[in-house]
């Protein structure tokens, strides 16, 4: 099958198109023929050697966390999925290549494109987990960094499928964008204290960092000096401000089921920023470690 591969850590450079033999399920598992499969940061941070303690990584590693596709091939014990379905849902092999194995999947509808699908798993898992840990509810108002990005776009849907205000940073040019999504914008950066403050000086309820980009202090600051009920998924500098840090989790089966068929019905907006051929995987990852894309990349095959 082909694939992209890398053989050491380092830039987007050290990806390489190869052919490598095609995984075989074991139980519990099918083999999906990817049609897409979705770009995240973590990947180039997986890439860079910056995980190797949470992720460690066995050369030659191919890259990935998400994938949709074609069943073609099941392992032992597996029911309720078919030779020939259409499923999508985080890989347990590599995503960028033509096959994957999965434990974890739902059936993608026929009204959700490929790349839609494959832009789902990760990141609807983390928005849907963090809001939960934060505990966000009815008549609340959520404070989210990074609001126009993959995660955050998914997580102010959601957070307002729950009954909550939500206050978005986002550069300018990303505010319209939050607009249609029923946010309230507010630039990043110097004197975000006070901006937010003049949006909702009945305080926040909550912070949801999805972005990383030094806004702990400011998180703290917007909650009364506390840390209670600000959760990041990107800052690495989480403890030095004894924040909580959430990385990643396990969607359910249902819990993707459900995602699709919100965005089927059309109550959750999609956003996939771009799509990207397999062989242009590098240029893919350039692109997510910039931090500034709107919506989800992805790569088709």
């Amino acid at each position: 099958m082909e694939a992209i591969v890398f053989d050491s850590f380092g830039g987007p450079d050290v990806l390489r198109r190869a052919q490598s033999d095609p995984p075989h399920p074991g139980p519990g598992q099918v083999r999906l023929r990817v049609r897409a499969a979705g770009v995240n940061q973590l990947d180039f941070k997986i890439r860079a050697g910056w995980m190797q303690q949470v992720f460690p990584t066995v050369f030659p590693a191919i890259p990935g966390l998400e994938a949709a596709g074609v069943v073609d091939e099941i392992g032992p014990g597996v029911t309720g999925v078919a030779v020939g379905d259409e499923v999508f849902g985080p890989t347990d092999t590599g995503a960028y290549a033509e096959y994957a194995l999965a434990t974890v999947v739902a059936r993608k509808p026929a009204g959700l494109s490929w790349a839609d699908a494959a832009a789902l798993p990760c990141a609807g898992e983390t928005a849907e987990r963090v809001l939960g840990l934060l505990a966000v509810g009815k008549g609340e108002t959520l404070l989210v960094h990074g609001a126009a990005g993959a995660v955050g776009g998914l997580a102010v849907q959601l957070a307002q499928a729950r009954g909550a205000t939500v206050i978005g940073t986002a550069s300018p040019a990303n505010h319209a964008y939050l607009r249609e999504l029923g946010v309230v914008p507010v630039s990043y950066g110097d004197g975000l204290v006070a901006r937010v403050e003049a949006l909702a000086p009945q305080g926040v309820d909550a912070v949801f960092d999805a972005a990383g980009q030094g806004a702990l202090a400011d998180s703290i600051a917007l909650r009364g000096g506390t840390t209670d009920r600000i959760v990041t998924i990107a800052d690495p500098a989480a403890a030095e401000f004894g924040v909580s840090f959430s990385a990643t989790g396990s969607p359910s089966a249902e819990a993707l089921a459900e995602l699709a068929r919100r965005a089927v019905a059309g109550e959750l907006r999609v956003t996939v920023a771009e799509t990207f051929p397999l062989a242009e995987a590098g240029r893919a990852q350039e692109r997510s470690a910039t931090g500034h894309t709107r919506g989800k990349l992805v790569l088709t095959l």
